[in-house]
């Protein structure tokens, strides 16, 4: 059995690597040039495959992304070769989770708004900017600057892709008291946590949206998905709904949201991931008060390399052994 991996891996890396599959040879090809030419008898391959490779490839059965994500990965000929393709989704859900309802507890405790206001040097609660403030009224009263609060036991929070991630922040959500509801390609099946009112077809999507008060999209870039949020999603959403993007930037038409955050389609969005990355400097959505972004943060963490490494190690062993593979990729859907 042989082995290519490229771009190259650690000493480290390789060495774990080489103990799950000792009666491999292994080829940790520094070049796309070295890995092509390996590439010719090998049965597997990890690292990022191109097209030339598979072309010259007369053995390959398996072949292991080093991302969970596959919009840049994806050609016709992987797609219509018949090796095995396996990614390393399963791997972010608890921390881009987390990064999640941060964004959640920073609209509905106006968290974002007052990080500015503390660089002003400006002590002025959010909704007090056309009220008399009265810092004496006691419990009971009703004022602007409670309404400007958000009590998420009492909040409608709406996933899109309810995988492992959109799973994760069900769970979360559901922990604060948030009512939860999801669409998801493949909705029978997902587990459904304790606590979740339902997951559904993504036709029902538009309802989904006049739903939420929160909108998370947590669905992979796929044909299917690419720049689904436009002005006509956008319409669907409740004048007081927060868009959330921790999946891909190119789910989401910017322009049009830019649009939407104008004409008060939308209260605001927090976005993590963008369809031009970097973010341009001088795009309108760093102007926005309403608007948190984040370069593309949400699964950072110091357990992802170690968790990474754990993932492949174990889908060597299984690739060795003969067993099933974890994290099988539908090639023609990208996930």
């Amino acid at each position: 059995m042989k082995i290519i991996i490229h771009p190259a891996v650690d000493p480290d890396r390789l060495a774990a690597f080489r103990a799950s599959a000792p009666e491999a040879s292994w080829v940790n090809a520094t070049t796309a040039s070295e890995a092509e030419s390996a590439i010719v008898d090998a049965d597997a391959f990890l690292g990022k495959i191109t097209a030339p490779m598979l072309a010259v490839a007369n053995r390959l059965r398996w072949v292991q992304s080093f991302t969970a994500s596959l919009e840049h990965y994806m050609f016709p000929e992987l797609i219509a070769h018949p090796c095995i393709l396996t990614n390393t989704r399963g791997l972010f859900g608890d921390v881009i989770a987390d990064q999640v309802m941060g964004y959640v507890l920073c609209f509905a405790r106006n968290l974002h708004t007052y990080v500015r206001r503390q660089l002003e040097h400006r002590y002025e609660p959010v909704g007090s900017e056309s009220a008399r403030v009265d810092f004496a009224a006691g419990p009971g009263t009703v004022n602007a600057i409670d309404r400007a609060t958000i009590d998420l036991r009492e909040a409608t929070l709406g996933i899109v892709g309810f995988g492992q991630i959109g799973g994760e922040i069900a769970r979360r959500a559901s922990a604060f008291g948030m009512h939860v509801r999801a669409v998801d390609r493949f909705p029978d099946r997902r587990e459904v946590p304790a606590g979740i009112d339902a997951v559904w077809d993504v036709e029902r999507l538009p309802q989904l949206l006049a739903w939420s008060e929160f909108v998370v999209i947590a669905a992979p870039h796929t044909p299917e998905t690419a720049r689904l949020f436009d002005r006509r999603m956008f319409l669907h959403m409740r004048p007081n709904g927060y868009l959330i993007n921790i999946g891909r930037g190119a789910i989401v038409v910017l322009d049009d949201l830019v649009t939407a955050l104008r004409d008060g389609l939308i209260a605001g969005a927090a976005l993590d991931v963008f369809e031009q990355e970097p973010l341009p400097a001088d795009h309108p959505l760093w102007d926005f008060p309403n608007v948190i972004l984040t370069p593309h943060t949400a699964g950072y963490s110091p357990v992802i390399a170690r968790r990474h490494t754990q993932l492949l190690i174990e889908n060597l062993k299984r690739f060795a052994s003969g067993q099933p593979l974890a994290n099988v990729v539908d090639k023609a859907l990208w996930f």
